[in-house]
């Protein structure tokens, strides 16, 4: 049995959306400082070994970086959950301290660890537009909403 055309699309669209967050150059590849950078924001440090170890374990054409299709290939395999657990992980990462909402600090300090530079009413406008305030911040499926990712829906 094959899968719709639109479960397809809606894969790939959100394989696109994890992989955007984590090509934090956006040269269109993963490479060993974009996982350097974004693994820098979890509590335990990522070695350089294990990033080496992801990156060789999707690099199929072996040039040192992750391009989309080697991404996707890889999750399809290895998340039966799908990219949502991603998406988790990433919230979790934003959380700092756990209070399940990432607020107007927790995401200016990730967008800074990535090396985004992102001003401060960016910011206040991606909470607003989440549907939370600066004070409160938003929770997980309102970061979804922030990022355009609807997987209740299959809309992106």
């Amino acid at each position: 049995m094959c899968p719709s055309d639109r479960s397809v699309r809606r894969e790939a669209s959100e394989f696109r959306s994890a992989f955007d967050v984590l090509d934090a150059d956006h040269d269109g590849r993963i490479s060993r400082d974009d996982l350097k950078a974004f693994y820098s924001a979890f509590p335990s440090a990522t070695t350089d070994d294990e990033i080496h170890t992801m990156i060789s374990a999707a690099d199929a054409d072996l040039n040192g970086f992750v391009e989309f299709h080697e991404f996707q290939r890889v999750l399809n395999a290895a998340n039966p959950r799908g990219v949502e657990s991603i998406f988790e992980e990433a919230f979790k990462v934003m959380d700092r301290d756990g209070d399940g909402r990432v607020g107007f600090d927790d995401l200016k300090v990730y967008f800074g660890t990535v090396g985004m530079e992102v001003g401060d009413e960016d910011v206040r406008a991606m909470i607003r537009m989440g549907g939370g305030d600066e004070r409160d911040g938003v929770g997980f499926d309102a970061l979804l909403k922030i990022l355009a990712v609807d997987f209740a829906k299959g809309d992106l």
